[in-house]
């Protein structure tokens, strides 16, 4: 299964459609948080089916297909699951503050043709050319962004592979001067999109022009995830086994705020997750505790400590001399105790 997305065309009649399904999907969304939070109080559940059904019959008094209607609440339904589960935060109503964006068509799509697709209560709508893998269209998602309305599309076809290029194993120690530091001693310079569009983002903000403010943080976050998208592909291709130290990022952008977002390293790791299950590649996440302590030749707890201790880049070690550059020898011991990880759990 991959997605793609379509970046749509829509006339006027369209778009004010649309406008209306978000604003009675909103209706719809918060009815289903409040419901399952009030009924779990009383020890009352719902399976998917049953949940599903609560507003049958309600597609045509709101002027929206059911099967969007079903979708908005399954979706609900799933938030609250992932909570009780705790994988998730609690869903939050959606408003003026927090609006919703998104509307579901979980019913299978036809292909489109000449630059148009048939979309359920909408009608052929046109996007801008595009190519799609052959497959059949499972079910789609309307998204409206700052810089327009897009549909992303699930499309039941297998992903290109990877070319591998090389079998190599690597530590990555995230960081905020430099992006990534390898166990190879390269280090992957922070290409700083953030910074180069704050003096930009400031002005727009000054001038209320929230329109232009969200455009420019939307160019910023596809700028992100194009630079990781690009950074996994070449990590997976060139290595076998990825070990990524695992820091506490919530902890950390307490302290060091928009810095850790700039960096996006919890995106980056993702993507090497799933990109290395695809690729038939190892990755394993490792406790970053006295990574950078530790001594990569001695074992030895000599390094820096605390936060006077960030200041030190290079130093040596009292056991046995070598000198550490300070993120290599972190990544090196990544790579150490994640290789480690892996031979466990062979061996068990």
């Amino acid at each position: 299964m991959i997605q793609r997305q379509l970046k749509l065309r829509l006339t006027k009649s369209q778009e004010s459609t649309l406008l209306t399904w978000l604003n009675n999907l909103t209706g719809v969304w918060n009815f289903a948080v409040r419901k399952i939070e009030q009924d779990a109080k009383n020890h009352i559940y719902y399976t998917p089916k049953d949940f599903q059904n609560l507003l049958a019959g309600h597609g045509e008094k709101l002027g929206i297909p059911s099967h969007t209607i079903q979708g908005m609440l399954l979706a609900a339904h799933t938030a609250w699951k992932r909570c009780f589960k705790k994988l998730a935060r609690k869903p939050h109503l959606k408003g003026l503050r927090n609006k919703l964006n998104a509307i579901p068509f979980p019913d299978p799509i036809k292909s489109p043709q000449d630059n148009r697709i048939k979309v359920p209560g909408l009608g052929n709508v046109r996007f801008h050319s595009q190519e799609l893998p052959e497959g059949a269209i499972k079910c789609g998602r309307i998204v409206r962004r700052a810089s327009g309305w897009y549909l992303c599309l699930f499309i039941n076809a297998e992903p290109n592979v990877i070319p591998v290029t090389g079998n190599g194993q690597i530590g990555i120690d995230p960081g905020f001067i430099s992006l990534l530091t390898l166990s190879t001693g390269e280090k992957i310079e922070h290409p700083r999109e953030l910074q180069k569009s704050l003096e930009k983002l400031a002005q727009a903000q000054r001038g209320h022009d929230l329109g232009l403010a969200a455009r420019l943080q939307e160019k910023v976050a596809n700028q992100r995830k194009d630079r990781n998208h690009k950074l996994s592909r070449r990590l997976v291709a060139e290595n076998e086994l990825i070990c990524f130290s695992k820091d506490n990022l919530k902890g950390l952008s307490k302290k060091f705020g928009k810095s850790v977002a700039a960096s996006a390293t919890g995106q980056l790791r993702q993507m090497l997750d799933y990109k290395c299950l695809a690729g038939g590649r190892r990755y394993v996440e490792v406790s970053p505790r006295n990574s950078t302590r530790t001594c990569s030749i001695c074992g030895g707890l000599t390094g820096p400590t605390g936060f006077a201790g960030l200041s030190v880049r290079h130093w040596r070690c009292i056991g046995c001399g070598t000198l550490h550059d300070r993120d290599t020898n972190a990544a090196v011991n990544t790579l150490i105790a994640g290789a480690g990880t892996v031979l466990e759990s062979e061996a068990a």
